[in-house]
């Protein structure tokens, strides 16, 4: 299916954004494994965090869904079952590699798997420190790289100190899933931070966490404690329209609610270096995340440099970022972005073919991309490449090109935000 989008000037209005993508994920899954019941109020029912219900009904966990909460039956530290059959992801990347890591030190062998992408995504960053610790792993593999489907007996673990080689706190995640079924401490050294959602969730649950510098330290528990959860806003999410309101001349918009935990807001550090008049009030903490209003109007920007340590930041606000430069003054250099390459698609090639589209002047290079702004682009027919981030990226590039721009297979926008383009209408 296409979607059809115009130019629009004076974006007005208060929004909230659906709930946090990697919160929801996580609370699914540390609430089926504690004891008791769980409520998960402004869960994201995206398509990703729905397969990740899918895959604890299946290990005998009882979820509930109603129109503003989900509600787990979690059944405690050992109580999953053995799935009848194989463990479906569709296209989560979370899921898979978090469920890697818990299913590591059950006492059951299961299968796990996702759609083509999911299998084209290299699954060895994860497998190899679960390895270490003891975990038998299978997948499919091609030279030095694992691939999915992926088949997991669970076994015996031990507790190590492992060096984090890719900032990806999927991996993180996956590793102190194991540790909370291992035998001994477990260190994760982590030279560049990541998001970390995981340890302030697990914490809140019972699980005995904490940080000291680069270094995190996880301690077995005897058990995890059921928690009422409340999901902020996806700045991921919240993003699309920080930009959109930037870009477009006359905007004035406030989001509310959105989580703002400082390993995710480099989107916001970026903007606001290139000259984005962007505002942050009401800020409170919420089952230890922090949570903010974000108040955005229209700005000229300039061009920037984005690399480094901001990158894990920022990785999933990449492709709306690159559409901000497209409209800045000047030159904006995008590196040390490699981890592009493996997500839904390969997200260096498919922002630089589809900005061109729009007449951006962008080049691919190795780790990222070079922007050269202009005041206007033109609309364009574009491909979301089965990618929601390019899909719903394209879509804010096209609220501020000139004429009419269409987006080719709109629909898989709902892996992470199911009325994005009902919320464009509205604006």
């Amino acid at each position: 299916m296409e979607k059809k989008i115009s130019h629009k000037s004076g974006i007005s209005g208060n929004l909230t954004v659906p709930g946090d993508k990697s919160i929801s994920h996580r609370a699914v899954m540390f609430g089926a494994i504690a004891k008791g019941d769980t409520k998960i109020n402004g869960f994201l029912n995206g398509a990703d965090c729905l397969s990740t219900i899918s895959c604890f009904r299946e290990m005998g966990i009882e979820i509930e869904i109603d129109s503003n909460s989900v509600t787990v039956h979690g059944n405690g530290l050992h109580g999953l079952k053995a799935p009848q059959n194989i463990l479906d992801v569709g296209n989560s990347g979370t899921t898979m590699r978090l469920l890697s890591g818990l299913l590591s030190g059950q006492n059951f062998t299961s299968q796990i798997t996702g759609d083509s992408s999911i299998q084209s995504r290299p699954m060895d960053r994860v497998c190899t420190p679960l390895k270490q610790m003891g975990a038998k792993i299978y997948g499919n593999a091609s030279g030095c790289k694992v691939f999915a489907p992926l088949k997991i007996c669970g076994a015996p673990l031990n507790g190590i100190c492992y060096t984090l080689p890719v900032a990806s706190a999927q991996v993180k995640s996956a590793i102190l899933l194991a540790s909370l079924y291992s035998k001994g401490k477990t260190e994760i050294i982590e030279p560049i931070p990541t998001r970390d959602h995981s340890e302030i969730m697990l914490n809140h649950f019972g699980a005995d966490i904490s940080r000291e510098h680069e270094k995190i330290i996880s301690r077995p528990v005897e058990e995890l404690h059921s928690r009422e959860i409340y999901v902020p806003g996806d700045i991921s999410s919240a993003a699309y329209f920080i930009v959109a309101a930037t870009i477009c001349k006359g905007s004035e918009i406030t989001i509310k609610n959105v989580g703002v935990n400082p390993t995710r807001t480099g989107v916001i550090t970026v903007l606001k270096n290139m000259g984005a008049n962007i505002s942050i009030s009401n800020e409170k903490t919420v089952c230890g995340e922090y949570v903010a209003d974000i108040h955005v109007k229209h700005s000229k920007l300039r061009g920037t440099t984005i690399g480094g340590k901001i990158i894990p930041t920022l990785i999933d606000e990449i492709p709306v970022l690159a559409v901000a430069a497209a409209f800045a003054k000047g030159k904006t250099i995008i590196k040390d972005a490699r981890e592009l390459k493996v997500k839904e698609s390969n997200r260096i090639k498919t922002v630089v073919c589809e900005l061109k589209k729009f007449g951006a002047n962008i080049e691919e290079t190795d780790d990222g991309m070079v922007i050269i702004g202009k005041e206007n682009l033109s609309g364009a027919r574009c491909e979301s490449h089965n990618d929601h981030r390019i899909a719903m990226s394209m879509a804010v590039a096209a609220l501020a090109a000139e004429g009419a721009s269409i987006i080719e297979n709109k629909e898989c926008v709902d892996i992470s935000f199911p009325e994005f383009f009902d919320y464009i209408e509205r604006l």
